[in-house]
């Protein structure tokens, strides 16, 4: 170590720390190979260690009480970050209960400390520990407003957050005022490897494996689904677009609408992975709205902007440091090659003749808020203004997590640089440019004050939200006819079984809208159910057709000992039940109360007197 010494931490004097130091990459020692450290109730840094700055991952730490030595025993934690998203700077043991956890910073980045994602094994059974996550960065975030850490195991791989009343986010006096996040966990399992993280982890792994799949799922698309490799990042990772949508020019004359979307240009923002995954998995399905959709609009869908430093476990920053939601103004192929390639497609786009590019969507999560909501932009233009504001109204309407409240149209000149606002001004005015943020913790429904968590599927159903919302916004504006828009309408309805329906030839005629009302009836179990094309002179009192009517149903009270009912002519049909279905505009109801008791024995001397 020698001349390196000087970058290792100031560690507190009770505590004794070992950095080995190198270059970046992740790298570590066996179990083995660690008992013969020296220290053994400190912190061993993994070889990637470069300073404060790049601080690498832990890997496979023991942590051993003082005065230990030799092999080590079941309860001594053994701590892991070195793998695929995980962040894990440095592990300090406080006393037999207790750990300091230090987040490693962002690669080149020294000040960004926020994402944490590690795994804890050679637990005992029920043993108990407090975790301490001394320095976090960003003191105002929704660990303030009951945002708790998150956990899984080996065996029960559904993340679950861990309870409020285990968990404390304060100014800690031992840690020089820092704030602290402090949660006491209970391992109730020896043999399992429980793993801690912010948000759910969405690696670059699971996305190329998602994709993989999603083109197989995809392939009775044929020309409707492409995906290709838009460029290469810094470290040589795959840049993603997933082109959905027919390219079909029967109408030369009008312009294909397109929507590009993007997502995880910050690494430690997972919940956007899955927005985008389920309006990627919405798009390729036989939904009636993902049909109409790709009949009219093509969608451009880049699923991570920012593949290095996701891989690494970063928050906001790529492999060289950089903010790349702060770059779009500056941005080069050497620095920003994935930048750079999404901006030459979307000027493409833009300036083609046979495309409209009509909205921009950059998907993030937020730190500080709740639920889902819209940052856009402000225009001097009235008419683009109104034009601008009218998606995010939609979506408040189409979302039950949307909150306006915190929804944000500016033209700040500090945000210069993010996709919102620097797109705005480099494309065409028809084109809509948005930013939407989805909370790393919950949601609250109107009216109600309890917070629900968002889960990975919670987070999907966002990405579906936006997908229908994007289908009312084209049918608001004419861009999709109004008939085929109320195709899919019905085609989303129920079918309607419960009641019985006539299986007739005119069955699958357009009915009319009919309203149904309950009329008072003196027969019991009474079914009568007008929906057919009948005209209103079938619903028309006729003294013939009447009287044939009662003596047939004279008959049919001679063979069954029951006072009346009537069957539907579908089997298998719910229980009959005393409703009636009054066509529109208005139906005369005969009542049965006034006119079947005299006319019903009538009916039955005049058969009586035939049949002598």
């Amino acid at each position: 170590m020698g001349q390196k010494n000087s970058l290792s931490y100031n560690l507190e004097k009770k505590h004794r720390s070992i950095s080995l130091i190198g270059k970046l990459g992740i790298t570590g020692f066996s179990p083995e190979e660690m008992d013969r450290k020296e220290g053994n109730n400190c912190c061993l840094d993994s070889d990637d260690s470069d300073g404060e700055g790049g601080l690498g991952n832990v890997n496979r730490i023991i942590m051993r009480p003082p005065g230990h030595s030799g092999k080590a025993k079941r309860g001594h934690l053994c701590f892991d970050a070195s793998f695929e998203s995980g962040n894990l700077g440095r592990v300090d043991l406080v006393n037999e209960y207790e750990y300091d956890l230090f987040i490693r910073p962002d690669t080149c980045s020294p000040r960004i400390r926020f994402w944490f994602n590690f795994t804890v094994d050679n637990v005992k059974q029920d043993q108990r520990v407090i975790f301490n996550i001394v320095n976090i960065s960003k003191s105002r975030n929704l660990f303030n407003d009951n945002l708790t850490p998150l956990v899984k195991s080996t065996s029960r791989q559904k993340w679950q957050r861990i309870p409020k009343q285990h968990v404390y986010y304060h100014k800690s006096s031992a840690h020089q005022g820092h704030y602290v996040l402090s949660f006491s966990f209970g391992f109730d399992r020896e043999d399992e490897v429980f793993q801690f993280a912010l948000a759910p982890p969405f690696t670059y792994s699971k996305l190329q494996m998602f994709l993989s799949i999603l083109e197989s799922k995809g392939s009775y698309l044929n020309e409707s689904f492409q995906r290709e490799l838009l460029a290469n990042s810094v470290q040589k990772r795959r840049l993603d677009l997933i082109t959905i949508g027919s390219l079909d020019r029967s109408k030369p004359n009008s312009k294909r609408r397109v929507i590009a979307i993007m997502a995880r240009v910050h690494p430690g923002e997972s919940p956007a992975s899955f927005v985008c995954q389920g309006l990627l998995e919405l798009l390729i399905s036989s939904n009636a709205i993902a049909n109409t959709l790709r009949n009219h609009v093509i969608f451009k869908i880049i699923p991570m902007l920012n593949p290095d430093g996701v891989f690494l476990g970063n928050y906001r920053s790529t492999v060289m440091g950089l903010d790349l939601n702060r770059s779009w103004h500056i941005a080069t192929p050497w620095c920003h090659p994935t930048l750079k390639a999404a901006m030459d497609m979307l000027l493409t786009l833009d300036k083609n003749k046979e495309f409209q590019l009509d909205f921009v969507i950059d998907i993030h999560a937020h730190s500080s808020l709740k639920g889902c909501f819209i940052y856009g932009n402000t225009y001097e233009d009235v008419y683009r203004y109104e034009r601008h504001i009218l998606f995010p109204k939609l979506l408040a309407t189409t979302a039950d997590d949307y909150l306006s409240e915190n929804a944000m149209f500016n033209a700040d000149p500090k945000k210069v640089g993010t996709a919102r606002r620097y797109l705005c001004q480099l494309l065409s005015d028809r084109v809509n440019c948005y930013t939407f943020e989805v909370s790393f913790f919950g949601y609250k429904l109107k009216g109600s004050d309890v917070t629900i968590p968002y889960t990975e599927d919670s987070y999907m159903r966002c990405g579906r939200n936006l997908i229908k919302t994007f289908l009312e916004y084209y049918h608001s504006t004419g861009a999709i006819p109004i008939e085929l828009a109320m195709e899919v309408h019905n085609k989303k309805r129920r079918p309607r079984t419960h009641h019985s329906r006539s299986t007739t030839r005119n069955s699958h005629r357009q009915r009319p809208h009919t309203t149904k009302t309950q009329a008072l009836l003196h027969f019991k179990d009474l079914n009568i159910n007008y929906e057919s094309d009948t005209s209103m002179e079938d619903f028309t009192y006729r003294k013939p057709e009447t009287s044939r009517f009662f003596e047939k149903f004279a008959d049919y009270m001679k063979k069954t000992n029951v006072m009346y009912s009537t069957k539907s002519e579908r089997m298998g049909s719910p229980p009959p039940t005393t409703i009636v279905v009054i066509p529109e505009p208005s139906l005369s109801i005969i009542d049965f109360n006034l006119i079947t008791r005299n006319d019903i024995e009538k009916a039955s001397r005049l058969k009586n007197k035939r049949a002598k």
